[in-house]
């Protein structure tokens, strides 16, 4: 895992290093002043990916929250997320730059002057601060109904609340956690589906801050599934973890729910990652289903919304995912978009219904601009 995690590091790092060329270039070919301060340009490129390499390694070294450095990771995370927004809308300003030389005939050398440069810094201040207070502002709540031909009585109306993506870890922490925990208890549900990427860390680094969860309430009590976060930062002992928690953990297995004669079963599989870390785990959607009671309403809960097709064909109602975080932050919301078939929302396929978590909380960056964090009330209605 330490060779994957390096590897990992690596790419991404050269990714970044190559973007900042690009846009440091793109930057001096527009700006006199910056041509003439060429080296605090670069200089301030150099201490971003320094810091991006930094980042990492810190964390692993410093994860209390209570360190008076622990400012630095939301120092590291943030000049990551205002470069994401640099680096797209230089890129937007150049697309459509080459598309006016192509149809109208404008020259400009390749260059969009610093009329052009001013807009990428206003859109990119813009997109920043309304992030920020929308992260802030905490989890939305989507209120969602699932319609299901031929839903038994007894599960008309049944409210499933999903807590997907919180990623507590460098920038959130107990405090978070607690506030999503007592929302999710304002819903009264009678199931909590945790569809896993619920921390950035390991146990021991963030057992006090992941405590609250213990405190979530319904009627048939929350179930859990690991994403490819857990699998990073020690899945068994976080499946561990999570059960201490009072959690139902369902690692390609599936439990079965009674209410007043009707019968549920709710299945969860593991992340696509599984088989390369743990590979007892490869996730299994067959597996999970197998000897269900016929009849009975089953609902999935898979951290990415892929393998539908699978839950389609072993008889799923209703999968619930996350994974995508709804592309967490304009323009990076269309690249997502993009990637996947069902990326945010809820989804037809067959005679299943996908619904797919924006995330509770985030990754990286602590911005949310047009895809606010989410928490969703489910209710099955029968039609």
């Amino acid at each position: 895992m330490k060779a994957q995690f390096l590897i990992f590091i690596a790419v991404v790092i050269s990714v970044l290093a190559l973007a900042s060329v690009y846009v440091g270039w793109r930057m001096a070919a527009n700006s006199t002043w910056i041509r003439s301060h060429s080296g605090i340009l670069w200089f301030s490129f150099g201490l971003f990916l320094f810091l991006q390499i930094l980042g990492p390694y810190l964390y692993r070294v410093l994860p209390d929250h209570q360190h008076r450095l622990f400012v630095v990771h939301w120092a590291i995370y943030m000049a990551l997320g205002v470069f994401a927004c640099v680096f797209f809308y230089t890129l937007a300003a150049d697309a459509l730059l080459l598309l006016a030389r192509l149809v109208f005939g404008w020259q400009r050398g390749g260059v969009f002057g610093s009329w052009g440069l001013g807009i990428v810094v206003i859109l990119t201040l813009f997109t920043v601060v309304v992030g920020v207070i929308q992260t802030a502002s905490g989890p939305r709540l989507y209120d969602v109904e699932v319609p299901i031909p031929n839903l038994p009585e007894a599960l008309d109306g049944f409210r499933i609340v999903q807590v997907s993506d919180l990623h507590v870890g460098p920038t959130i922490g107990r405090e978070y956690a607690a506030k999503v925990v007592a929302k999710v208890n304002d819903l009264r549900p009678d199931l909590v589906a945790l569809t896993g990427d619920l921390i950035d860390g390991t146990v021991p680094q963030l057992q006090e801050a992941v405590a609250p969860l213990s405190g979530i309430r319904s009627i048939h009590g929350m179930f859990y599934v690991p994403g490819n976060h857990e699998y990073y930062w020690g899945v068994n002992d976080w499946l561990a973890e999570l059960k201490r928690l009072g959690a139902h953990v369902l690692v390609n297995a599936h439990e079965v729910i009674l209410r007043n004669g009707a019968e549920l079963t709710i299945a969860g599989v593991t992340d696509d990652q599984a088989a390369e870390i743990v590979p007892e785990q490869a996730l299994d959607v067959g597996k999970a289903a197998s000897g269900a009671p016929e009849g009975s309403l089953k609902i999935l809960l898979s951290h990415r919304p892929t393998h539908y097709e699978e839950a389609a064909r072993n008889g799923f109602r209703l999968q619930l995912s996350g994974h995508t975080h709804g592309g967490q932050f304009f323009p990076w919301s269309l690249v997502v978009a993009m990637a996947f078939r069902f990326e945010k929302g809820l989804h037809r396929y067959q005679d299943l219904w996908v619904y797919v978590s924006r995330g509770t909380g985030y990754w990286g960056p602590p911005i949310r601009f047009g895809v606010p964090p989410e928490l969703t009330l489910l209710r099955l209605k029968r039609v």
